[in-house]
């Protein structure tokens, strides 16, 4: 990872620009997801609609990564590969996405339900989303690293759910990963300082079982050791100079469509 970039007024919102982007691709996703729907289509899509936008894909072809999007299903956490898989009726399935424009990266995750998802789903995916709200909404003036890990992995563990530990949040900017590291878990009052316009990812990735992983053949796929499902979701944010986020990923146009096909959302 690089060191950590304070960025500028002007930086940030070209980072804005990016998330944003990345969440209007998410948004386009979501009207598409539905049973039998091919996970590779979605990957030829997103690329599309990226590059109409006047971006073009963050992560395909970052260190060596071969898609333009990052599509999990059920029980891979993250960086899971599209393919010629029907998704399924009842499957879970995280999607992470990136663009690059202006010379900034863009980088943000949902977790979707596919049709009719079970109330044990519902769960895993409200929780998952809460303790990135939670760790969002709480950023405040002498904050740091630690505090946000805690208080996801407080809300998570009280839920009964596994928080992965080997996997992480990250600085911003003219790289994907930048310092700091984020992890979801943590100590109070411990880790970097969250100074004025830093631009960090918060991405909870938990687990409906046992919190441990592996990373398939390919290199790239990450499940859980117990094959129980997972679900992450991911935001940038910066901080501002009172010491709370200015949120860069907005969800409001995911959960709009979301809602417009009738569909569950976290």
């Amino acid at each position: 990872m690089r060191s950590v970039s304070v960025k500028t007024d002007d930086e940030v919102e070209y980072l804005r620009q990016n998330n944003q982007l990345v969440a209007s691709t998410l948004a386009y996703l979501a009207t598409l997801i539905e049973p039998g729907v091919q996970t590779k289509v979605l990957d030829l899509r997103a690329e599309e609609f990226i590059r109409d936008h006047g971006a073009v894909p963050g992560f395909k072809g970052y260190e060596g990564f071969p898609y333009t999007l990052c599509i999990s299903v059920n029980d891979v956490v993250v960086h899971g590969f599209p393919s010629d898989y029907c998704l399924q009726d009842g499957d879970i399935v995280s999607v992470d996405c990136g663009t690059v424009m202006h010379g900034y990266y863009g980088d943000s995750a949902y977790t979707f339900a596919v049709g009719e998802i079970s109330q044990e789903n519902k769960d895993l995916l409200r929780v998952t989303r809460e303790s990135l709200d939670l760790a969002i909404e709480g950023i405040t003036a002498g904050w740091r690293v630690g505090d946000i890990g805690a208080t996801v992995q407080e809300h998570v563990e009280r839920h009964g759910y596994g928080i992965v530990r080997e996997m992480v949040g990250h600085g911003l900017g003219t790289d994907m990963h930048e310092q700091p590291e984020v992890p979801n878990y943590g100590r109070k009052g411990h880790g970097k300082m969250l100074t004025p316009n830093l631009v960090i990812c918060i991405e909870p990735m938990v687990t409906m079982g046992k919190r441990f992983i592996y990373v398939e053949r390919d290199g790239w796929t990450v499940r859980t050791v117990d094959r129980k499902n997972a679900a992450h979701f991911e935001k940038a944010v910066a901080i501002r100079k009172n010491g709370t986020a200015d949120q860069l990923t907005r969800y409001d146009e995911i959960v709009d469509n979301l809602k417009k096909k009738g569909a569950w959302v976290s």
